[in-house]
């Protein structure tokens, strides 16, 4: 029996419509993967009946897939590595933040371009209760819009006007647990025992409590635990992040299956990339860490085989907030990949690190780590998101030159508070412990880099030398390996917006300090060249603009780093088809000199046209270089 939900004189006509050649599409690709996903599908649950349902289900989700998006999936078919070239660029929002609704965003898609994204990630915009959302994260119906954003219609409306205009859209899909306002979740508390084996439920603390003797906590000031007590419901409920987030039990293959078809319907209103929330979390399983367990790559296995059956035009985005050696994996393999693309986290926190100690060797060592993998995987790289930052650094490493890591995640904090290292960063602490002296940072791109505080003091010098350093942190973003992504505003250079603080429902969570609604007020000045926005947007623009015209930037070039000889200078060389570029960063408030040679030929720097010799290159503080091959 078919549970999807459908409206019924609607679905059962659009069932009826087929193209000619539908059935046979449908089935060349369902035979390409039928045997793994069945052998894996029993592997874990050991249920014909259940797989027999799934397949049903999939062939009725792709019946209901429209022409267009059918169209696009066999156009992304033919030439499957699409989305590794240099064209990518990406942006990202919460929807109300940065036009109120839906058609809002649709009626911004002309700025959008202007900023030469063809990406967008809409931050979780699915039903959510008011004041337990966890940022939109809490999700209480996976087929409903919040009201507030507007309606299915309203998606799929700006989906299309999306593709019209070859800007893909990214939308996150929430798999790991449900807000506790879920319909599943209602009749679990309400004692319904097939709902309460969707979740993980006891009658006692007993289990529980072996639980937490090897799983570690989320956020342990804010919701310390992994498990919340119902008085009304006599149980506990397994709750990894917040008490009103119930974790979902995928031992249960009704709830793999159900969250498949949320999984498709959405795919099917024009969605291009998933953004699968909390990977690492899936799988629970009792005496582990309930983080990175087998089962978790056979679940995103299949649901790659499933995309692949019914959209093969969606991208996989995993979210797996780790050190590479535990973030590799979700890429699965070249013969059975797993996602499309994962997110450059340790790269993005060690990026800080060098901004705060302005020494790059930490960062030298990331960038080799990554660049030694398979051309085939794709990160995307990024400054900063709607999260915090975690100092996530490789601390073996600092520790062999003297740095502890208590004392070193101190520093980082103060520094970006603007209280150590003549910083002029501001932002504030999240989820700090006490105990033991852990916190995350949060901040603006443009807060963390100075524009905020030369701001306020009226400094007009360290202003210029404030935008200096935002621009070069996104040449340096770039130049690396993968796809970079925007964070709405930092276009413009948007500083923290500590209003927050008056809402009670986001005051607790300073996370929103960096959630500031899109000023578009500002966004007037981006043709001002007086102004910082003009200043910004234009020198953004022109980096845009290089990446989309040189080859070198493709994902699947050579990429490597050049010793410079300066702690504070970073080198990046890019190869591609007889074509070379060198990316020089000085992470420093003083001007260096890069000792470089590279003794074949004379370059050109792309941003002046000045041609120079790449060797003892003079960079002015917080400058940089793009040096490309005569």
């Amino acid at each position: 029996m078919r549970s999807t939900q459908k409206k019924a004189g609607k679905d059962e006509k659009k069932e009826k419509v087929q193209l000619p050649d539908a059935a046979a599409i449908f089935q060349k690709r369902l035979k390409k993967h039928h045997d793994e996903l069945k052998w894996l599908y029993t592997e874990l649950y050991g249920n014909d009946s259940m797989f027999a349902e799934l397949c049903d289900n999939m062939w009725q989700f792709y019946q209901e897939r429209n022409d267009t998006l059918r169209a696009l999936d066999e156009k992304r078919e033919a030439q499957p590595d699409w989305y590794k070239k240099n064209d990518m660029l990406g942006m990202m929002f919460y929807i109300d933040n940065f036009a109120g609704n839906m058609k809002g965003v649709e009626s911004r898609l002309d700025y959008i371009e202007q900023c030469n994204v063809n990406y967008i990630h809409l931050m979780p915009f699915l039903d959510t209760p008011e004041g337990r959302s966890d940022g939109g994260y809490a999700v209480s119906d996976f087929r409903k819009v919040q009201e507030k954003l507007g309606t299915m219609e309203d998606l799929e409306s700006l989906t299309a006007a999306c593709h019209k205009k070859g800007i893909n859209v990214c939308m996150d899909f929430v798999m790991n647990h449900t807000s506790e306002d879920h319909e599943w979740a209602k009749k679990a508390r309400g004692g319904d025992g097939e709902y309460m084996d969707r979740y993980f439920f006891f009658d006692n603390s007993y289990i529980p409590s072996l639980y937490e003797k090897t799983v570690p906590q989320v956020f342990p000031t804010t919701a310390p635990g992994n498990f919340t007590w119902l008085p009304d419901a006599g149980h506990f409920v397994m709750t990894t992040f917040y008490p009103y987030q119930w974790d979902l039990n995928y031992k249960n293959p009704r709830v793999f299956n159900e969250m498949m078809y949320n999984f498709l319907y959405l795919a099917n209103r024009g969605i291009d990339i998933i953004r699968i929330d909390a990977v690492p979390y899936i799988w629970k399983e009792l005496n582990t860490s309930c983080r990175n367990l087998l089962q978790v790559h056979t679940i995103v296995r299949m649901m790659r085989m499933i995309s692949e059956i019914v959209c093969p035009g969606i991208l996989l985005l995993g979210e797996v907030v780790m050190e590479p050696e535990k973030v590799v994996p979700y890429f699965g393999t070249v013969e059975k990949p797993e996602c499309h693309m994962l997110y450059n986290v340790t790269t993005m926190a060690t990026t800080w690190h060098t901004v705060a100690t302005r020494d790059v060797g930490l960062l030298k060592k990331q960038l080799d780590i990554v660049n030694s993998l398979p051309k085939d995987y794709v990160f995307l790289n990024y400054l900063r998101c709607h999260d915090d930052i975690g100092w996530g650094l490789d601390y073996a490493t600092l520790q062999q030159e003297g740095i502890r890591e208590r004392d070193h995640k101190k520093y980082l904090n103060d520094y970006f508070q603007g209280y150590d290292g003549d910083s002029n960063s501001r932002g504030e602490l999240y989820n700090a412990d006490p105990v033991t002296g852990d916190a995350r940072f949060c901040g603006t791109t443009a807060s963390m880099c100075g524009i905020e505080k030369a701001g306020f003091e009226q400094n007009a010098e360290a202003m210029e030398r404030a935008i200096r350093f935002d621009v070069m942190l996104h040449a340096y973003m770039f130049m690396q390996s993968g796809i970079p992504v925007l964070y709405s505003g930092d276009e413009i250079g948007q500083v923290n917006d500590y209003t927050y603080k008056e809402n009670p429902l986001k005051a607790a969570d300073s996370r929103y300090i960096h959630r500031g609604a899109m000023n578009w007020e500002l966004a007037k000045n981006i043709a001002d060249p007086r102004t910082v926005e003009g200043k910004l947007f234009t020198a953004l623009d022109r980096l845009e603009k290089l990446r989309k015209q040189e080859k070198v930037f493709v994902s699947n070039a050579d990429t490597w780093t050049i010793e410079t000889w300066d702690s504070s200078v970073l080198c990046i060389g890019r190869y591609f088809e007889g074509e070379k570029i060198l990316g020089l960063f000085n992470f420093s408030e003083f001007d260096k000199t890069a000792w470089i040679n590279e003794t074949d030929g004379e370059y050109v720097e792309l941003i002046s046209g000045e041609r120079m010799q790449a060797s003892g290159v003079n960079i002015p503080a917080y400058g940089f270089y793009y040096l490309k091959k005569c």
